[in-house]
């Protein structure tokens, strides 16, 4: 079966996966998966992720963080750009998240970086995720 939007989908496996606080969960393995993962894992959102064998397409073993009361690390996280409606913002207008406290993910030229990153750098580019 295919999907339409596979960060959608990765984000939606995650989301739940967090709120019924489970250790791990599997997504679907592709490039930019793997680059929205390392920014989570770069970021403290996630402890790591691991590629796995899969019949077609392979798949990421992510592994959750949690905090010593068992607090998930990663409280919400949130699509912006959507496949119907893309959201662009140049580099004086990059979003900050709960300010500051959360992280926006952004598509630039010069691949996927974070807000901060991307404010750093003087690029603008399509907001994908809010993660906070």
């Amino acid at each position: 079966m295919s999907v339409s939007d596979p960060i959608a989908d990765m984000i939606t496996i995650l989301r739940n996966a967090s709120r019924a606080r489970h250790l791990s969960a599997d997504v679907r393995a592709s490039r930019l998966t793997e680059s929205v993962l390392s920014l989570m894992k770069k970021e403290g959102f996630i402890k790591n992720f691991k590629p796995m064998e899969h019949k077609k397409q392979g798949l990421f073993k992510v592994y959750l963080r949690y905090s010593d009361a068992k607090l998930p690390a990663m409280s919400n996280i949130q699509k912006i750009s959507k496949p119907g409606l893309r959201k662009y913002v140049d580099r004086d207008n990059i979003p900050s998240v709960f300010n500051g406290l959360g992280v926006a993910v952004i598509s630039t030229s010069k691949g996927l970086m974070t807000d901060a990153e991307a404010k750093e750098a003087g690029l603008g580019g399509e907001v994908f995720l809010y993660i906070w």
